[in-house]
């Protein structure tokens, strides 16, 4: 098995990338942050691989239908324009059920590891909710709170930074490397 050596940026979805829709269901709707994707594209071509983890459980809570998640993620694609992400892993169960995958618990950061070889102990996570800087630590993953989101309504989470959006928290890794 190869060693690990990619440095990864994971970037939640809702609030953190895009604007904030609560169960977002119509590709209509998705608002990008702005200087989302110049971001991205400037973590890539600073080494980092760039990862998109989100929690939909809507989709199990019927409320977004998988080809309804498949249209938003699409369109967000091609508002972020091409060569921004490298992966992007979506976890779908229910919040009141036990999950491996759904934030905060590690696993779409794990399995990313594996897949992409990626060294967890020089990557980052951004996002908006106190779950997901909660999943980097529990993933060995410094975190990055953005205020975009819900992110201006959480308190201290254990985030290694709080930045404004994402354009920022990417400058400040950036800065810090």
């Amino acid at each position: 098995m190869p060693h690990p050596s990619n440095p990864a940026v994971f970037i939640d979805r809702d609030g953190t990338l895009m604007e904030e829709v609560h169960y977002c269901n119509d590709p209509e709707n998705v608002r990008l942050i702005a200087g989302a994707g110049d971001a991205l594209r400037e973590l890539r071509a600073a080494g980092y691989k760039t990862v998109l983890v989100t929690n939909q459980n809507g989709i199990a809570r019927g409320i977004i239908s998988p080809q309804q998640y498949e249209a938003v993620h699409k369109r967000l694609l091609e508002m972020l324009g091409e060569d921004t992400l490298d992966k992007a892993y979506m976890c779908a169960d229910p919040s009141d059920k036990p999950s491996t995958h759904r934030k905060p618990a590690p696993g779409m950061l794990l399995q990313a590891s594996v897949e992409l070889s990626l060294d967890l102990s020089r990557s980052w996570i951004i996002g908006d909710k106190s779950i997901d800087i909660e999943c980097g630590l529990n993933a060995g993953v410094a975190g990055i709170l953005v205020k975009t989101g819900y992110g201006h309504t959480v308190g201290e989470c254990g985030a290694r930074f709080t930045a404004e959006t994402i354009v920022d928290a990417a400058r400040w890794i950036l800065e810090k490397t």
